[in-house]
């Protein structure tokens, strides 16, 4: 699934990741669809790979600065009705993935792979796993407009 480049696979492999790794999801599954986030097939195979990862990268990137992040849904519980609202507005079904920079922002992916930042707006990474690559290598994100 993974074409990394090394500077990106070292950065994964320093946050944990590593080929075949397997998470258990189900703990995700269960805290989130009973308040109406259903854990679709693309988010449990992203998170099967990568949940649980701290990615602690820093300094200039390609178009923005390289931002630390954190790949555990539960991060975003409480959330619910952002991620519920934007999905709604986007047509999409989003899934939590964590937070960017300490917090400030939310990740979720949706049904088609597309990784979202999610705040009081919205922006896409881009698919999995070239969004990752986009996270990694300081590459913004591209705003969603929804209007």
């Amino acid at each position: 699934m993974n074409d990394w480049t090394p500077e990106v696979a070292e950065v994964l492999e320093t946050a944990g990741w590593q080929p075949g790794r397997r998470v258990d999801t189900g703990r995700w599954r269960s805290m989130f669809e009973p308040v109406g986030l259903a854990m679709h097939d693309a988010a449990e195979t992203f998170l099967r790979e990568f949940g649980g990862l701290t990615v602690h990268v820093t300094g200039p990137g390609i178009t923005c600065a390289r931002t630390p992040f954190e790949l555990d849904p539960e991060l975003a519980w409480g959330e619910e009705d952002r991620f519920l609202q934007w999905g709604e507005h986007l047509g999409r079904r989003l899934f939590p993935l964590g937070e960017l920079d300490h917090g400030r922002f939310f990740l979720a992916i949706d049904e088609a792979t597309e990784i979202h930042l999610v705040e009081t707006w919205t922006a896409s990474f881009g698919p999995a796993p070239q969004a990752l690559k986009n996270l990694v290598l300081g590459v913004a994100p591209r705003r969603i407009d929804v209007g």
